[in-house]
């Protein structure tokens, strides 16, 4: 029994005295209305209403229960105008995940932008990877997500493809860092330093095969993500790392203008997360020559998630990059898919 639609025609019944009025208020026939408020009064197992041929008139048991059905309908009331609001993307709960490679200014952006935007729309954030967020969308826990390219994006939906291009940090003695632009090929026999695979294996697999053709191909590949343990690296193990230029952009080499701003805690996807700028560090950033490697990110979501909330989100994750981070549009040259880890040893 639809116990809301039965509650609906008792109060009708009480509030007109009349079966006739209550009907044609509730927009139907007077003999279904009286058969509901006969099976509401089998399931109360109470009379609602003493009946005559002239008269309705509303029992000391449909009294008591009046004002219960009436906040029982209030209730019901607020449900579903609450349900259309998250529906609309109005208010409610969006679950949205963002890398562990955006600065601490990209991701303030972002939730000030989206603020902004979807007032009154709460927004439960959480740092994950690409592979990470793939298998929640998968899982249908995650709503929206900022994810890097290339990755398996089917079943999902992507707003504009952006670009952030990557340079290298290595030791501020190293011969390269004499270089305004650093060739890939100048970095033959350091070690690199890549986040662990698992976490975006394509971008993983794109980045060395990038590097292998432009003829830097690492003796060794080591695994860090932590800042400490990366700086640790570069600056003992003679290694480099790749990263943005908003996050190391000022590890340049030149003395600092002003106070130092201390260590930076800004990761870049896994790559080289955190590494101090200050050059006093001893870790310098340099451009790559022709920009070969780049990190590409789009904000995804599940086919048909597309609502108000997420294009709120959408909108300002890409305003934030562009703003924060210097991401400008890309047009990929290939498709935006998941590609063989074997690609690299080809």
């Amino acid at each position: 029994m639809d116990l809301v639609r039965h509650l609906e025609c008792f109060v009708a019944v009480a509030e007109e005295s009349h079966f006739g009025r209550a009907a044609a208020r509730l927009g139907m026939a007077q003999p279904p209305l009286s058969q509901r408020i006969q099976r509401l009064e089998k399931h109360l197992g109470v009379r609602l209403f003493e009946r005559t041929s002239r008269q309705v008139t509303i029992t000391e048991a449909g009294t008591l229960l009046l004002a219960e059905a009436r906040e029982v309908l209030a209730r019901s009331e607020a449900l579903m105008a609450t349900a259309r609001r998250i529906r609309d993307g109005e208010t409610g709960l969006l679950r949205a995940a963002l890398p562990p490679d955006l600065s601490g200014e990209t991701v303030a952006a972002l939730l000030a932008g989206f603020a902004e935007g979807a007032a009154g729309l709460e927004v439960e954030l959480h740092e994950l990877s690409t592979a990470q967020q793939l298998a929640a969308f998968a899982a249908h826990e995650l709503d929206v997500g900022l994810i890097h390219h290339p990755s398996d994006v089917s079943g999902l939906e992507l707003g504009p493809v952006l670009r952030r291009e990557l340079g290298v940090l290595l030791p501020g003695d190293a011969a390269a860092a004499g270089l305004d632009e650093v060739p890939l090929a100048s970095l033959t026999g350091h070690d690199l330093i890549l986040f662990p695979r698992a976490a975006a294996p394509a971008v993983y697999d794109d980045l060395l095969t990038t590097c292998a053709r432009n003829g830097y191909t690492p003796p060794a590949v080591r695994h860090a993500q932590g800042a400490s343990f990366v700086r640790g690296l570069v600056l003992s193990a003679r290694a480099v790392a790749f990263g943005p230029r908003d996050a190391h952009g000022d590890a340049e080499g030149e003395a600092p203008q002003g106070p130092s701003q201390g260590p930076s805690e800004a990761p870049s996807p896994g790559l080289s997360q955190g590494v101090p700028r200050n050059p006093a560090s001893g870790v310098v950033w340099r451009p790559l020559t022709g920009a070969p490697l780049a990190l590409r990110h789009s904000v995804a979501w599940p086919e048909g998630r597309g609502d108000p909330a997420v294009a709120a989100f959408a909108g300002a994750a890409t305003h934030a990059l562009r703003t924060t981070a210097g991401a400008t549009p890309d047009l990929p040259s290939r498709p935006l898919h998941l590609r063989p880890a074997s690609e690299y040893w080809l």
